[in-house]
């Protein structure tokens, strides 16, 4: 009976670090969606405006399909801990967009990689919850290989690029934490509450003028992909959260750094950022931290939300 509990519980768990580990990789793709946009820093708010849109569109059908029409009763049971995820959601999506235009994607997703460590001290004090020697060792070596990666990279961008980038990367270790405070809270519900957050934000920004919707046909449609990547990930995320402590969810998020920094690389997108060698070799180690870190939970023996 205790071998089958291990089995079943060792088994959960994998399924939410594969969850998570795939979130992280899809959300790398969207310093590339970014990178396309024409004249990035004049659209800014029309940008964040399209994607929270689209991001609570598409989690709304989402939810339809899941739930029918009665899914609209989770927004009366989302709670404190809904409405707290909801604003510092949309703060990490507002602050990424505003950070990836002012700085380059390696000074920005550098900033990210900064959710761990966040989430791990709201989690200690707000959660009481305690970190794994595996989990600390694995965050300890995606921290300096990150600090490796940004070597050369640091100096270069703008500084109020990478402090918004900070304040984006508080606003999702909130959301993370948010998760784990209450399991039961409706997720979904509060990733859409973040879109129409994000949008309603941006619109008093532009003045509540619909004319200041405008923007080039091609940021629409770029801001309309970046919504659903955005949202299938948050989808992939919030399914495998509620197996995982906070630091350990943001943890395995860290492969959107190394893989932002790469797709902006690859000559295939047209884009070009080309890395230094500290650069590569500082993904390296957070690549070796994450799957040092899935193979560590085969061995995880403590219990977990279900």
């Amino acid at each position: 009976m205790e071998s089958t509990e291990f089995s079943k519980t060792s088994s959960f768990y994998l399924t939410g670090f594969f969850l998570v580990f795939s979130a992280g990789l899809l959300w790398s793709f969207g310093p590339v969606v970014v990178r396309y946009m024409v004249q990035a820093h004049h659209y800014v708010f029309q940008y964040l405006f399209y994607r929270g849109l689209s991001i609570a569109t598409i989690l709304i059908c989402f939810l339809i399909y899941r739930e029918g029409f009665g899914f609209y009763k989770n927004f009366l049971r989302v709670g404190l801990p809904g409405l707290i995820g909801g604003c510092a959601l949309a703060t990490a999506m507002t602050g990424f967009i505003f950070s990836i235009t002012m700085t380059s994607a390696a000074v920005t997703l550098f900033m990210l990689a900064a959710i761990p460590f966040i989430a791990a001290i709201i989690a200690y004090f707000a959660l009481r919850e305690k970190l794994r020697t595996m989990t600390l060792i694995s965050m300890i070596i995606a921290f300096v290989g990150v600090l490796i990666m940004i070597y050369n990279d640091s100096l270069r961008g703008s500084i109020l690029g990478a402090l918004i980038g900070f304040f984006s990367a508080t606003g999702f270790a909130v959301y993370t934490v948010t998760v784990r405070w209450r399991p039961e809270m409706p997720k979904f519900t509060t990733v859409v509450l973040a879109g129409i957050f994000c949008a309603i934000f941006s619109f008093i920004m532009m003045g509540a003028s619909w004319d200041s919707l405008r923007m080039p046909a091609i940021n629409t449609y770029l801001s309309l992909l970046h919504g659903c990547i955005v949202a299938s990930g948050l989808i992939l995320f919030s399914f495998g959260a509620k197996y995982l402590p906070a630091a350990e969810l943001a943890l395995l998020t860290l492969m959107e750094v190394v893989g932002g920094v790469v797709w902006v690389w690859l000559p295939v997108f047209g884009i070009n950022e080309v890395p230094s060698m500290t650069v590569i070799i500082g993904g390296l180690f957070v690549t070796f931290a994450v799957i040092m870190h899935g193979f560590g939970a085969k061995r995880k023996r403590e219990p977990v939300t279900i």
